[in-house]
């Protein structure tokens, strides 16, 4: 992201990104800059545009707003540029479709101004008019990844995913947020919270947006990209915890079942159990590999806690992973020769499965491990060769000013 000098005489700037919002944009642009005059507020109205066709571009100029082009396209893109864009100390962003109350900006200007990093608006405090919200999003979609989103990142955000906050222009820009669709609503309050900043609701209301044609909003798709990228950004809590859980209920139900039958409770397992101990074990070790790589990654993007990264990182080197592979191996072979040597014994003739069983499967489980270890190794070893300049940024990264915390 190219930086931009900021105005220091404008303290706010309204941004819209925009995509053929002819319909409502100038309303939008007019309420702005009317609550910014009632404010006293020196303040700008910046049309972030997507590459609009129906003269938005035309429409917003006329309407005394500022317009950039977007290169990048989709709601996040947009707001990105329009982020680099942005004269003000402080940005209010809201979406074109006259939904948000730009005439209200005053409990946004207020928080900021008192030192709030983040500002979000919540409409369930502030009120939803009839018709503003498809019932599907009031009462599945947004309570869910709000309630996922606070369970995931530790935050107390009642509405995760309102399209109207404001924030400090430059705390923001640190976190380098790179997300280009809508899953960009996500990435800024979650780097936001990984970060420790400082996050505050203010109520605010929701009407219905004034375009006769259908919303960019696509409720499916869109859910998913924001659950994805909500699910990456917690690693520990969506893949290491799970896969230790399993990894460790495996090899304990392994390590009982190898020695024979077992009953709890009255219920019988045997071998076909062991089958299935033995899956768990494959699963959550690899659950837990993609959980310490997610991490890695996050580290060198800034995103997830320093230390934790390292740790793993002294893990997974290649050569730690390889002794350990080539001993899992051993390990496993020597289980594979003691059962083809019983069967030897018995001349290659009719087995007893079920004795067969308890040391072929933890045996072939051994040698899997093994070997996904191994392989893990040598993509860590992949993972970690960077160049020059991508040393160069981390070092930047891991200072005190944009070090980040996880909450995965």
């Amino acid at each position: 992201m190219a930086l931009s000098v900021r105005n220091d005489q404008v303290e706010v700037t309204v941004l819209l990104p925009c995509l053929n919002e002819a319909e409502t944009l100038e309303v939008c642009i007019s309420k702005a800059r009317r609550a910014l005059d009632e404010l006293g507020i020196e303040g700008e109205v910046l049309v972030s545009d997507n590459g609009s066709t129906d003269g938005s571009q035309e429409i917003a100029v006329r309407a005394g707003a500022r317009v950039s082009h977007a290169p990048i396209k989709g709601y996040g893109g947009a707001l990105i540029n329009g982020l680099d864009q942005a004269r003000g100390r402080y940005v209010i962003m809201a979406d074109a479709d006259d939904s948000y109350d730009l005439s209200n900006l005053e409990p946004f200007v207020e928080a900021l101004r008192s030192g709030h990093d983040v500002v979000m608006g919540n409409r369930f405090r502030g009120g939803i008019a009839p018709g503003a919200m498809p019932v599907l999003h009031r009462y599945l979609g947004n309570p869910v990844l709000s309630w996922l989103g606070r369970r995931l990142f530790n935050l107390k955000i009642g509405d995760f995913h309102c399209g109207i906050r404001g924030f400090d222009r430059d705390r923001i820009r640190q976190l380098q947020p790179c997300m280009p669709g809508m899953e960009f609503a996500s990435e800024l309050v979650v780097r936001a919270a990984l970060n420790g900043y400082d996050i505050v609701e203010v109520p605010t209301t929701l009407s219905p947006d004034g375009r006769s044609r259908p919303p960019h909003l696509r409720t499916w798709r869109d859910g998913w990209r924001h659950l994805r990228f909500l699910l990456v950004f917690a690693p520990r809590k969506t893949l290491i915890w799970p896969g230790a859980a399993l990894f460790l209920g495996g090899l304990v139900g392994t390590s009982l079942l190898e020695l024979g039958p077992l009953v709890v409770g009255g219920i019988g397992f045997d071998v076909s159990t062991l089958v299935y101990t033995c899956l768990a074990m494959l699963v959550g070790a690899q659950l837990l590999l993609f959980g310490a790589f997610a991490q890695i990654y996050g580290r060198y993007e800034g995103i997830t806690n320093l230390r934790q990264a390292d740790r793993w990182s002294k893990y997974l080197k290649l050569e730690t992973c390889t002794a350990g592979g080539v001993a899992l191996i051993l390990l496993g072979l020597v289980g594979t020769i003691v059962a083809i040597a019983t069967w030897g014994a018995s001349g290659f003739g009719s087995q007893d499965v079920s004795a067969t069983m308890r040391v072929v499967l933890p045996s072939s489980t051994a040698i899997g491990l093994g070997a996904t270890l191994i392989f893990a190794g040598l993509f860590f070893s992949l993972l970690s060769l960077r160049r020059v300049s991508a040393a160069v940024a981390d070092q930047e990264v891991a200072s005190p000013s944009t070090l980040a915390t996880t909450a995965g």
